[in-house]
């Protein structure tokens, strides 16, 4: 499964200079957060694929007008293809927005989530806005990781962990691929093409 992970912003390369085809051979976009409404029904209109989103902390809009054709995935389990997908959006509370969490509220969402990941015995991508703390993440609150992704990381060891919010212009030694355990680890940040086996 050929997957196009998507972040943050408007990727000039998929979205200003696209031509035709070039979004073909994708099997699924994963969007994880702060990218615009017509940006996203651009995605799942000319790659026809679905296009699974999680909220960025800049999404409050979509609560009143959400991209058509999309898929929210936030605080759910959610499998495509066979592919258990883990939703879990947001950063961490550094001002007011709907989705902006304390590490308490964002432990609380995945104790919610517990009978769901038992049921279907794990998950293969936690797809998330924020990082996990220690992980590529940045001191700052608006850019600090969740602890408690970290210990869903050791716990299931998914194949792959997406997120955003860490832009790759913040400086030069932000990764795009980080191997943790037996995950690797995804910043979409613009857009990173990846195949699930």
């Amino acid at each position: 499964m050929r997957i196009l992970a998507v972040s943050d912003v408007e990727s000039k390369y998929l979205y200003e200079f696209y031509g035709p085809g070039k979004l073909d051979g994708f099997d699924l976009i994963l969007a994880c957060g702060d990218l615009g409404r017509s940006y996203l029904e651009f995605l799942v209109t000319m790659a026809r694929c679905p296009v699974l989103y999680v909220h960025g902390n800049h999404d409050d809009g979509f609560d009143q007008d959400p991209p058509q054709g999309c898929v929210c995935v936030d605080d759910q389990l959610f499998v495509y293809e066979g592919v258990r997908i883990l939703g879990l959006g947001g950063s961490h509370r550094y001002s007011t927005g709907k989705y902006m969490y304390t590490e308490r509220q964002m432990c609380r969402r995945i104790r919610r989530l517990g009978f769901q990941i038992w049921r279907h015995r794990g998950f293969d991508i936690l797809l998330t806005h924020a990082p996990a703390r220690h992980i590529n993440d940045f001191d700052s609150v608006s850019h600090r990781g969740f602890e408690c992704f970290g210990r869903l990381l050791d716990r299931y060891c998914p194949k792959y962990f997406v997120h955003g919010h860490i832009h790759k212009n913040y400086g030069p030694h932000v990764p795009q691929k980080t191997p943790h355990g037996e995950t690797t680890i995804v910043n979409a940040w613009d857009h990173c093409v990846f195949d699930y086996i």
